[in-house]
This record gives structure tokens, C-alpha cells and sequence, in this order.
């Protein structure tokens, strides 16, 4: 699933294609997309809107409209967000085609259709349950190692599990939890609540500095993930245990290791995650 360097690479690729730009057609094929809605109601509400904004809160793009409502776009696990010229054939599995004054279009693929659209004022989105409360930004300058204790405190789940958890921490997938987990020395399994300030600190600053690095990189491209062009990210050239489950340690040589928890796969180093 295109987690947090995904979704903002995402954006930043579609925003100078799309803000400015007013919505003039609709055409979604696949119902089940659009939440709180019917399929007629949600095209009523995006034709003859303008994009004001385009913006990211953990895994969602955000399209801010003229009036303050918001579409809000989850990619799901195989969702790809692209600008086309509308007489140039969609790509199969598009289900979602806004029409663009100056002839494009902005398309949403999904093969597996697990991914979803919104359309509302966020604050009632939120408290309808169809979005999240999320947790902090992990690339917000103000993240910490208090942060990061303050919405672990007294938690006894696995620190992986727990950075899975949006409300705890926004756009943090299984992907970047693993290395942000590898680069930090922590073992995934290990209770949150007993891990110390000082190690939390650590995890806060690799949290940071592996998405950002993955940011740079454009996304990983692990399966279905492509840029708001159509590309593949690099990062995933880069990762250090994602995916290498018995191959050696970046680090020290010995074979990774790989557990579950919570139902997802992690991968990790048992000498230099104790």
C-alpha cells in the first residue's frame, strides 16, 4: 500500500497539473470507490467545482474545492493517480475520470478496487468515521522523541503494531516501519511503553529521515505503486531489510529475521535489533 513518501510524491507530481483547474466532467464506473455517497450525488458535487489545493494528511491527497469542501482520495493497495489527455484511451481498471477545463483528465486505476474517494467538509468526514483522527506527521519539524512517547505512553502492543496505527502516527506503513525500526536498533516486537526516552528519540529522528529519504527517492515500488506520472519510485532500491528476509544484515552479516505481528510480515536484524 503507496504509503506517506508515496502519497506525497503523488502530489506534489499532480498539483501543478490540477490547482487552478474546475472539474467539468465525471465518469466512475466502479460504485463502491465512493463512501457516504451515491454515485449521482458525488458527480453532482465534483462538476463545476474548482481545485483550490492539493494537499496530503498521511496516506490521503487531499483536493481542496471553492467552498471549502474537500475531495479526498485514499489509494488503497494498487490505486495509481494520474493527469491524461481525455482523447488519449484510459488504461484498464480506471474507475474514476474527472474531466479537466483544458482537456485532461485525472484518473484513479485500481485493479483491486480497495481504494476509496470522499467528498465533504473534512471535519464531518472525520467524525462520520470514513477518515481517520490521524496521529502526527513524522516529517512535521515538531515531531519528537516526547511527541512520540507522549501517544505511546503506557501502551504494552508492539511498537510495530503501534506504528501501523494512523491515530497514533500518520503515514507510517509496513514498509518504512521496518527500516525507521532497523535504523533505530529497536526490536519490532518490543512492548512501546518500555521503550526508553532516549531510544524514542532515536526512532523519532529515523522515522524522519527514512521518509524523507524515500521522498528524494520518488516512493518505493515494491508492486502496483507508480508516481503521479506513471513511474516507478527508486527507493525501493534502497531499502535495508524490507523484503530481504534471510538475506544478510546491511549492517553486521547475519540473516535477517522475519515474524508477525498484528497479521503483517516484519522483517529485522536479532543481533542488531535485541
Amino acid at each position: 500500500m503507496p504509503e506517506l513518501p508515496e502519497v506525497e510524491t503523488v502530489a506534489a507530481d499532480l498539483r501543478p497539473q490540477v490547482v487552478g483547474a474546475r472539474i467539468v466532467g465525471c465518469q466512475l464506473s466502479a460504485t463502491s470507490l465512493v463512501r457516504l455517497m451515491g454515485v449521482r450525488e458525488f458527480c453532482a458535487g465534483v462538476v463545476g467545482a474548482r481545485i483550490t489545493a492539493l494537499g496530503r494528511r498521511g496516506k490521503y491527497l487531499l483536493f481542496g474545492l471553492l467552498g471549502g469542501r474537500t475531495l479526498v482520495v485514499h489509494l488503497g493497495m494498487t490505486g495509481q493517480l494520474t493527469v491524461a489527455p481525455s482523447g488519449v484511451p484510459a488504461a484498464a481498471h480506471t474507475h474514476l475520470a474527472l474531466a479537466l477545463e483544458g482537456g485532461t483528465e485525472l484518473r484513479l486505476r485500481d485493479p483491486r478496487r480497495f481504494g476509496r474517494v470522499l467528498l465533504g467538509f473534512e471535519a464531518d468526514l472525520i467524525a462520520a468515521g470514513a477518515m481517520p483522527r490521524l496521529g502526527p506527521e513524522p516529517i512535521d519539524p515538531k515531531f519528537s522523541g516526547t511527541l512520540l512517547r507522549s501517544r505511546l505512553e503506557g501502551r504494552r502492543a508492539a511498537i510495530k503494531t503501534l506504528l501501523l496505527d494512523q491515530t497514533i502516527v500518520a503515514g507510517v506503513g509496513n514498509i518504512y516501519a521496518d527500516e525507521a525500526l532497523f535504523r533505530s536498533r529497536i526490536h519490532p516486537a518490543r512492548s512501546a511503553g518500555d521503550i526508553g526516552p532516549r531510544r524514542l528519540g532515536r526512532l523519532a529522528q529515523a522515522l524522519a529521515a527514512t521518509l524523507q529519504e524515500a521522498i528524494e527517492n520518488r516512493g518505493s515500488t515494491v508492486s502496483d505503486y507508480r508516481d503521479g506520472h506513471g513511474q516507478r519510485g527508486r527507493q525501493q532500491d534502497s531499502l535495508q531489510v524490507y523484503g530481504r528476509a534471510g538475506l544478510p544484515c546491511p549492517r553486521c552479516g547475519q540473516g535477517l529475521r522475519s515474524l508477525r505481528l498484528g497479521g503483517r510480515s516484519s522483517v529485522f536484524c536479532s543481533r542488531c535489533q535485541r
